[in-house]
């Protein structure tokens, strides 16, 4: 931890970092109960709704490659005060929308506003903690933001069977509310503004070129790309897969969604164990592991016994190691950067919803009436994850202390 702390709270900094990238989460999870309830006020397939997902998932993929300059130019706090005030009024527009086409445009702002905080908390972290601590800390982000998805869908169940869909994005509102008093007048700015950064996009664009060259950054942002498109996946897929195909209530879905987060939390939470007694990439190489073998377990028994007791175990478990994966390939990603680390945090943000964009898409294309299309995409991730984490272990010929 560096000297910027010393007058600091580093546990109340964590909080708050933990809160603003926990909005992301909790802008896709708390919303998920209310799926069948939007389809049926504006009359389509529960699967159409799945569209407003990948536009979140689209607009957060843009819009963490604008914060990335912005908040190399100006410091991590005045991008991340109007990012949140631009989330404010899209949740209200959310609200407002005469039709299932207006939402999708609504939650594509809605994401443009909450990615800052995605950005600016892995940013803050880099700028704030040493090497050997940055894993440990997005660790106990991912012990917060973890909670996100155990609350946010119960919450959201209780909210829609009480009030309304609309009433979930009105809760939202004024959660961003409290973020934007925490930011403005408790979180200290972690970096100087840099007036070199050029914000003219040709600039921008050589500037994220510059770290895709970076060969490390390269395996494994597009590892988590990977790892992180499987999870989003998953989610974009929850409301079709346990309401309609295990035909489980709002309250059930609630508390079965919840479960597969705790074990998101928990591998989080074991990680930060391990890394005391192991290297940051043998971690990251027996998770992926791991990770292939769930995946192809889960398609192989989608043919021979697709039943709630077979499936959900092999998905907590599927959660359970990429609460070790996620942290682990973030902080091997952003290691080699220390000027340009809001920009490779923007880019390596960016790069994962581009990919969970792509495979939510699938999803709604294929997922109709048997959960086949899920595991294929799921055990593909799981497969290209791993074969990026070989390629590097065999360029490099041995593994490394830390990484």
């Amino acid at each position: 931890m560096t000297d910027r702390l010393r007058t600091r709270s580093k546990n109340g900094i964590v909080l708050i970092l933990g809160t603003l990238i926990a909005l992301g989460p909790f802008s896709i999870d708390m919303y998920l109960p209310g799926f069948e309830s939007v389809a049926s006020q504006f009359g389509v397939d529960i699967s159409k709704v799945g569209l407003t997902l990948t536009s979140y998932f689209i607009g957060i993929s843009l819009g963490q490659l604008a914060y990335g300059p912005l908040m190399d130019r100006f410091g991590r706090r005045k991008p991340l005060i109007v990012g949140l005030s631009i989330f404010i009024v899209s949740c209200l527009l959310c609200a407002f929308s005469w039709n299932l086409y207006a939402l999708i445009v609504a939650r594509f702002f809605l994401a443009l506003g909450g990615c800052a905080g995605m950005v600016a908390s892995k940013a803050i972290v880099r700028d704030l903690f040493k090497k050997n601590q940055v894993a440990d800390v997005l660790s106990t982000l991912m012990l917060i933001m973890g909670v996100a998805p155990i609350i946010a869908p119960t919450v959201g169940g209780i909210v829609v069977a009480a009030f309304n869909w609309q009433a979930v994005f009105y809760i939202l509102a004024a959660f961003a509310i409290l973020m934007l008093f925490n930011v403005t007048y408790i979180l200290p700015e972690s970096a100087e503004p840099n007036h070199k950064t050029s914000l003219r996009p040709k600039a921008i664009i050589k500037e994220y070129i510059s770290i895709l060259r970076n060969r490390e950054f390269f395996i494994f942002a597009t590892a988590r790309g990977f790892a992180l498109g499987a999870l989003l996946a998953y989610v974009s897929s929850a409301p079709f897969l346990f309401s309609h195909y295990f035909g489980l209530d709002e309250q059930q879905f609630g508390w079965v969604f919840g479960g597969n987060a705790f074990g998101l939390i928990l591998g989080s939470q074991i990680n930060r164990v391990v890394l005391k007694h192991f290297s940051l990439f043998n971690i990251t190489m027996a998770t992926s592991i791991m990770l292939t073998i769930l995946t192809l377990a889960g398609l192989a028994f989608t043919f021979v016994a697709p039943v709630f007791w077979v499936i959900y175990p092999i998905l907590f478990f599927m959660l359970f190691f990429t609460g070790f994966q996620n942290p682990n390939v973030t902080a091997l990603a952003l290691d080699p950067f220390t000027i340009q680390a809001g920009s490779a945090s923007a880019l390596i943000g960016s790069m994962s919803m581009l990919f969970g964009s792509i495979f939510s898409v699938l999803i709604s294309t294929f997922l109709t009436d048997t959960i086949v299309p899920l595991f294929y995409i799921l055990a593909a991730c799981s497969i290209c994850s791993l074969v990026l984490i070989l390629v590097y272990y065999r360029k490099n010929q041995f593994v490394p202390a830390r990484a």
